[in-house]
Order: C-alpha cells, then sequence, then structure tokens
C-alpha cells in the first residue's frame, strides 16, 4: 500500500498521444500517487513544452516519458535535475535530428496543412507498432482516437519541436538518478541500439529493459510488460 507521502509522478506522451497512452499503467501506478500528464501539444519549442510542464509540476516528481516524451524528459533533466528524483526513458532516442530525420516529417507537416491529417494518422500507423499488431483494430482506433484529440494543430506544434530538439547524448553522464531504458524489441522508430546508447551513456544509474515482441508503443501494446517495469523503478 503506498503511503500519503509518496512522490509525484509526471507523465509525458509522445507525438499525437494523449493520457490514454498510459492508461493501462494508470491503475496500477495511481492509488496514493499524484500524477499529472504533461501538457506537450500548445507550444512548438522543447523549452517551451518543458517550461510549461516545470511550472504545472510538484517541486519535487518522478518523471516518464515515451517517444516524443523522452524528448521532453531529457529536455527537463537538463533544464532542472534537481526537481527529478527517478527517470523513465520508454522508446525514445538522446540523438538529434537529422536533415534525413526531418524529411518525413517535413511531409507529415504538409499534409495536416492541407487538411489530410487523416493520411497522416495512416501513414504513422504502419510504424508504430510490432508486424503482427498491424491488424490490431482496438489498438489501431485507440491509437487514432488519441491523434483526433491532439489534432492537426497540436501535431504540426510538436513535429515542430521534434525537429528542432538537441542532443541530448552530452548531458547522459550527468543523470544521477535511477533511471529505467525501455525499448520494445521491434521499435522501427526509436530502435533497441537508440536505448542502448541512452544506457551505456547514464551508466550504473540506468537499467535498460528490451520488451519481446513489440513495437513503439510499448505502454499500450505489452501493458502487463511495462507497468512491471515501472513499478519495480518506482519502488
Amino acid at each position: 500500500m503506498m503511503t500519503a507521502n509518496v512522490e509525484p509522478l509526471v507523465l509525458v506522451p509522445g507525438l499525437s498521444c494523449t493520457a490514454a497512452l498510459y492508461g493501462p499503467q494508470w491503475p496500477a501506478l495511481a492509488p496514493g500517487r499524484p500524477i499529472l500528464v504533461a501538457d506537450h501539444a500548445r507550444d512548438d519549442t522543447m523549452a517551451a513544452i518543458v517550461s510549461r510542464l516545470l511550472a504545472a509540476a510538484p517541486e519535487r516528481f518522478a518523471l516518464c516519458g515515451l517517444s516524443m516524451g523522452g524528448y521532453i524528459a531529457l529536455e527537463a533533466m537538463r533544464r532542472a535535475p534537481e526537481r527529478v528524483t527517478r527517470l523513465a526513458l520508454l522508446d525514445t532516442s538522446a540523438k538529434p535530428p537529422t536533415p534525413e530525420s526531418n524529411a518525413p516529417r517535413e511531409q507529415m507537416i504538409a499534409l495536416a496543412e492541407k487538411g489530410a491529417f487523416d493520411n497522416v494518422t495512416t501513414l504513422i500507423w504502419q510504424r508504430l507498432v510490432a508486424a503482427d499488431r498491424l491488424a490490431d483494430e482496438p489498438l489501431r482506433l485507440a491509437v487514432r482516437a488519441m491523434a483526433e484529440e491532439i489534432g492537426a494543430e497540436g501535431f504540426i506544434r510538436q513535429q515542430r519541436a521534434i525537429m528542432a530538439r538537441p542532443d541530448s547524448r552530452p548531458g547522459l553522464p550527468a543523470i544521477s538518478v535511477p533511471t529505467l531504458v525501455l525499448v520494445g524489441e521491434h521499435d522501427q522508430i526509436t530502435p533497441p541500439d537508440d536505448s542502448r546508447e541512452i544506457a551505456a551513456g547514464i551508466g550504473a544509474n540506468a537499467r535498460l529493459v528490451v520488451v519481446p515482441c513489440c513495437g513503439h508503443l510499448s505502454t499500450l501494446e505489452a501493458p502487463e510488460a511495462v507497468t512491471r517495469e515501472l513499478l519495480d523503478w518506482l519502488a
């Protein structure tokens, strides 16, 4: 049973995702624990997103981000490391963007600006989950519902923030809090090597977990495994 003074938890969703990204974990994480979900769709720079997060967050908190949420979490560690008690980086990367990685993002922004946001969500789905989950209609509809809630304008702001994010690798050795680095075995967007690089950069304070038979959306694709790892990380 969690005590009333347990550390608060800040969850940061990924691109075009909402609090529902952590829906399967919520029942296990929430009892006795204040949880804040970061507002990450109203600003178009990492600095502004993190400023909004830090203004809303408790003075000290555990921090968990998936994908874009991981980029934001790493920016928060640069800005206010003294406020973060522990860190979880799920299906993310510390690498900076490149012209090659930004090119498809530019194309998706152009589609969204032309009113074809539905096409964007369809394109992204093809890489979001493990191949054997592509026909999982309930999962696809859940992902689509999150994207619709964020909307085209929010998606465009998020993409612009992602495309201008800094290189987080130089700051990894300074992370001194207990850190969970988790990735799906079949993650196509931020492959396991990206998580291995993060864990190696942080060193002894990091624990790397590779979830079998799982793609980029680990919290939804392998909910029980991710919940178990998060509870262990928070213990």
